[in-house]
Order: C-alpha cells, then structure tokens, then sequence
C-alpha cells in the first residue's frame, strides 16, 4: 500500500493532469505572481498563497501591474489550482469592537484582492469566541460575514470555511459549526469550505484508517454536504 501510494504521488510531481494534486503554501515575497514561479519550480501542481502579509492588519492596493503579472501565469495555466489563505489576526467573533471592526475591513480587502487576482476561494478560520460562548459566536461570525459581503456585493471569490483543530476558543472544530453558519448567512452561496484532514483527527475525527474515513466523510457530507 506504502509503494502504491508513493508511486501515485511521484505520478502526480511529473503529471499535472494527475487527479492528485500536490502543493504547499508559498511566499509572496517579491510579488505575489514570485509565488506561482516558486510552486513551479518545485513541481507543485497547488499552491497557497497570502494576498498581503499575513500578520498586518491592512496593505496598500495592488498595482495594476503586479495583477497583470499574477494573471498572465494563471492564464498560461501553470498550476491547475491557486487559492488564497486570510491573514490570521482576522476573528469575525471578536469581542472588542475595534478588534471587530479592523476583522470585517480586512477580511473585506483580502476578499476583494483575491477577487483581482481571480482566485476561487479565501480560506479563513471561522473565528474564537474568547469566552463569550460557541451560541454567540457562531452568530456574531454569520452577522459578520453577511456585513462582510454586503461590502463587497461583487466579488466573486467565496470564504472557505476551514475546519480547525479545537484549540483555545476557536470554533470550527465540529462540522455542526460549519453547517450552521452556512445555512443561516444571507448567501450561503458565497461560502465553500476547506476541510484540514490534521485539524480534524486533532479534533476528534477519527482518519486513522480507510474505514474510519469513511465513517467521517460520510458524516461530514451528512452535515454539510
């Protein structure tokens, strides 16, 4: 099974029309379109990127040449797969209102600079309630994302949703919590989600064999589909 796999993933390295793909998070150090060369050069066929730093609050727009560059790459279709991930300060169930409010801006921004460099979606932590409560939370962070979205009505990249491992307050670590954010936002159209395999054994989930993957997709599909 080990020289099944491993065969299939050396396939993937050297096929990019693989079903596999393969990638990592890459640095948009020098211009976010350095990060697709980088991924390429080394055989990644998916990437993750930021769309600014990840630990500032805000940036400056992006040039037009700089989206001129990014989208020239996508359009020779280098990668079959490029998406984004939030900057990591972002808690859309912030209880401090500042904190709240620099969150819905840069969410907003991000979402809108992903949208320039026509990428599909935007993965971002639900948010940690900071002991206020799951209940409150999960309704504070869908309140959020509908504001979020009414900001930006044109934007086509979605909010991915991603499952997280249960540390601290943070929520998104059952798939109940994913579910009941995408069916009470305004346009659960606009939401995906990106399940982390290791956030979700840290959780609980169990994946440690292919029925137990199984047992767990199938609930997953059963809660959020």
């Amino acid at each position: 099974m080990r020289t099944r796999n491993r065969l299939r993933i050396q396939s993937a390295i050297r096929n990019p029309q693989s079903e596999i793909l393969l990638g990592a998070h890459m640095s948009i150090a020098g211009g976010v379109h350095i990060a697709i060369e980088r991924a390429r050069s080394i055989d990644c066929t998916a990437m993750q990127m930021f769309v600014k730093n990840n630990m500032q609050w805000f940036a400056r727009p992006l040039a037009r040449d700089e989206i001129r560059a990014f989208l020239e790459h996508q359009q020779r279709a280098e990668l079959p797969s490029i998406f984004a991930h939030a900057n990591y300060l972002i808690n859309l169930a912030a209880t401090t209102p500042l904190f709240h409010a620099n969150s819905i801006r840069a969410l907003s921004e991000e979402l809108t600079r992903a949208d320039q460099l026509e990428l599909p979606f935007l993965v971002l932590h639900p948010g940690a309630h900071r002991g206020d409560g799951e209940e409150a939370a999960l309704e504070k962070i869908i309140a959020s994302i509908d504001k979020v979205y009414r900001k930006i009505p044109k934007t086509k990249t979605k909010i991915a949703l991603e499952t997280t491992a249960g540390q601290g307050s943070c929520l998104g670590h059952r798939f109940e919590h994913l579910a009941h954010i995408m069916d009470n936002v305004r346009e659960p159209e606009r939401l995906c989600v990106c399940l982390d395999t290791a956030h979700i054994f840290a959780a609980g989930y169990d994946i440690s064999s292919e029925s137990a993957v199984r047992k767990t997709f199938r609930e997953f599909d059963q809660k959020i589909g």
